[in-house]
């Protein structure tokens, strides 16, 4: 069953087609025949081949005269799956025989794996014939780091934060991205937002709530403000039993360093109730707490 990631990224492409030609271009480095117009025509495949064949998404480029140029089918790949060596030949011959025009297959694998793999050569039989998939993983996508950048090209940035959000320099390419939302309509950002976190690992995540709530205290607002609430809930939602003690301690440690940075000093009781403390809403109620106050009773309220 698809998951939220790969309902994300598919959506990508199908509300901004003319992204996929973008990267091939720009990214990728293949010359895109020139085109007027970028077009979602999946349904045309649907009726091509049987529903275990469905692309994920198929697009058409067309010259200023109306005449097609190149068709592309977008795949996006999160695991590795040897059936799809058989079925995206399958793709790229069928929808060529259907709309006589070139076509290729455009592997979204955000994954280095599995791009990598992806990536491999289809040999279609005794190497009379091939099909050579091509594929935006992380090692083409940039680290885009600078805010103005990933405004100018959101969906990129977002590409980039799912790719290398849990890289040297995943905090800094995770905020760009989280800052460029901002100019998006919360339905789309919020989506996005849950494709940046569900693909953090841990140490990230904690890493992003300490800075959300760092700006928040020095009053610098470059998040959009549902950020926080998301979180907290993916937080609580992604646990398991046998996390629920490392969730205390990264709040326990994001509360201690939130109070040294806004020049709260402790008391011994006060640093024994934060070190005794079991509750996860409690520790949650601390931090928040935090904003505003001016000493360190009033946080442990």
């Amino acid at each position: 069953m698809p998951t939220l990631e790969h309902n994300a990224l598919v959506e990508m492409f199908r509300e901004h087609p003319e992204l996929a030609p973008r990267v091939l271009a720009t990214l990728l480095h293949v010359e895109v025949p020139p085109h007027a117009s970028v077009a979602v025509v999946e349904s045309s495949l649907d009726q091509l081949i049987p529903v275990e064949f469905r692309a994920d998404l198929v697009l058409e480029l067309r010259g200023a005269s109306g005449a097609l140029v190149l068709a592309i089918v977008v795949e996006v790949q999160r695991v590795v799956d040897p059936d799809k060596k058989l079925s995206w030949p399958t793709y790229v011959t069928g929808v060529r025989a259907r709309k006589r025009c070139g076509t290729i297959v455009l592997v979204v694998a955000p994954d280095a794996g599995v791009a990598a793999w992806a990536a491999e050569n289809i040999d279609l039989g005794l190497g009379r014939g091939n099909v050579e998939p091509l594929v935006l993983g992380p090692a083409v996508v940039p680290e885009i780091t600078d805010p103005a950048d990933a405004e100018k090209e959101t969906e990129l940035a977002v590409l980039s934060a799912v790719a290398h959000g849990n890289g040297p320099n995943g905090l800094t390419v995770v905020e760009a991205a989280l800052v460029a939302l901002g100019r998006l309509d919360q339905e789309h950002a919020m989506v996005y937002f849950q494709l940046i976190w569900n693909g953090l690992r841990e140490p990230m995540r904690q890493a992003l709530e300490a800075l959300v709530m760092e700006r928040q205290i020095e009053g610098e607002a470059t998040f959009p403000p549902f950020v926080q609430k998301l979180m907290d809930r993916g937080k609580v939602e992604g646990l398991r039993e046998g996390k629920i003690e490392g969730l205390r301690e990264g709040k326990r440690d994001t509360l201690l360093r939130l109070l040294s940075r806004a020049g709260l000093a402790l008391t011994e009781d006060e640093s024994a109730r934060i070190a005794a403390c079991t509750d996860i809403a409690t520790l949650d109620r601390w931090i928040e707490n935090i904003l505003g106050a001016k000493t360190a009773a009033e946080v442990l309220t």
